[in-house]
Parts: C-alpha cells; structure tokens; sequence
C-alpha cells in the first residue's frame, strides 16, 4: 500500500495541467497568506519551485518568482491599506487590531526603533525575518508612512523574500530526483527556519513562556 502511494505521488500531471493550476494557486495562496498571516506561504514558493525545477519549460522558475513576488506586494499593500483606514477612523478596526495581535509591545518597540535608524531598509530585512513582517508594518503605520512610501520599500522586500524561498526550494528539488521529496524536503526546510527563531525566544525566556508568543509564532510561519 505504501509502495502504490509513493508511486502516485511520483507520477505528476502534465507540465501544462501544473502550470495552469499551479500559478493561480500559488498567487491565491501568497497573498492570502499576506493578509492572514498564518498560511505557511514561504512553504508555498518553495513547494512550487521544487516543481518548477523537474519541469522542462525554460521560464517556469521565472514565473513562479514573479506570481510569489506580486502576490506577495499585492497581499501587503491591501493590508497596509486596510491598516491605514483603521489608524484614520475613530473606532479603528478589526484590520488594524489583527495587525497589533501579531506584534507584540517588545517587536513592535523594536521595529519602530529600526525604522527611526535605517528608514526603509527595515522594511526589506522585515520579510526576510520570521515574524518580523507584522511589527514592521504596524511600526510604518503608527509612523503614519503614507502607503506609496510604504510599497515603494516593499517592493525590493517582497523579490527577495520570493528569491530566498525559491532558493530554498531549488536546493530541495536539487537534492532529489522525484519532485515529490523534494517538495517534501523544501517544506521542512521552510518550517524548521521559520519557527526556530521563535523557539529560540521562548526558551530564554524565565519559564519557557512569552507575552504574546502565541501571535509571534503564527505569524513566524514563513510569509
């Protein structure tokens, strides 16, 4: 049973049948996982970069670069937005209390301290960091950047965090000749990254425990 259920996972679509669902959902994902940072998106580029490493089309990890890269601006760009709307109205929002859940008083004070010093490159190395997304936006937001200041630093944010999990994923396909283990391998990869650092808090922490560690580790899934 085993040895027939590894035998469907290696046996993939047609190129053209992956392409055509693949890229929709990718982008789908990303920037989902933007606006709800708690789908594992940097998972999501690797696992489509694992298979766009075994395809033969040329340009397949072009593409998957750049759906990861524009999902991922377009997811950041509506929720700083939504963000804005709440900072602007009396009664804020329920966008804009979901982005203080996820940065806890420590990262945010943080972060604004980083964007006071080094500006917009805080905003590219936020991406990069897990759970370093979240309390670098709210930092812009309390720091009332208007959201073309914002999105011109997320730009070069948003390609390399695509170029790094892409990298990750390649490294996956490359250790592998089936692409389901090196999907597999790319996703562990991902995930043990990702939630190291927030291990690594918790467990220097006086008792193991930290405040708001639970809005930290959602938000520590790569994004």
């Amino acid at each position: 049973m085993i040895d027939r259920l590894l035998t469907q996972l290696s046996e993939l679509p047609p190129e053209s049948t992956q392409q055509a669902v693949g890229y929709p959902s990718v982008f789908l994902l990303v920037a989902l996982g933007a606006l709800v940072p708690v789908v594992p998106t940097g998972a999501v580029v690797s696992s489509a970069a694992v298979v766009a490493f075994h395809q033969t089309a040329p340009l397949s990890m072009l593409y998957v670069f750049l759906v990861a890269s524009f999902a991922a601006l377009l997811g950041d760009i509506s929720l700083y937005w939504l963000g804005r709307r709440g900072v602007g109205s009396r009664n804020g929002s329920r966008w804009l209390a979901a982005i203080r859940r996820h940065a806890p008083p420590d990262r945010l004070e943080q972060a604004q301290t980083k964007l006071r010093e080094h500006g917009v490159t805080v905003l590219v190395l936020s991406r990069l960091v897990p759970a370093g997304r979240i309390p670098v936006m709210l930092a812009c937001l309390l720091g009332d950047w208007p959201l073309r200041r914002f999105a011109r630093g997320d730009v070069p944010a948003c390609l390399a965090w695509a170029a790094t999990y892409q990298l990750i994923g390649v490294l996956g396909g490359s250790l592998f000749e089936e692409p389901w283990e090196g999907v597999l391998a790319a996703v562990a990869l991902t995930l043990v990254l990702s939630g190291a650092p927030a291990l690594w808090r918790r467990l220097r922490r006086p008792g193991g425990e930290s405040p708001g560690s639970e809005s930290a580790g959602s938000e520590g899934r790569p994004t």
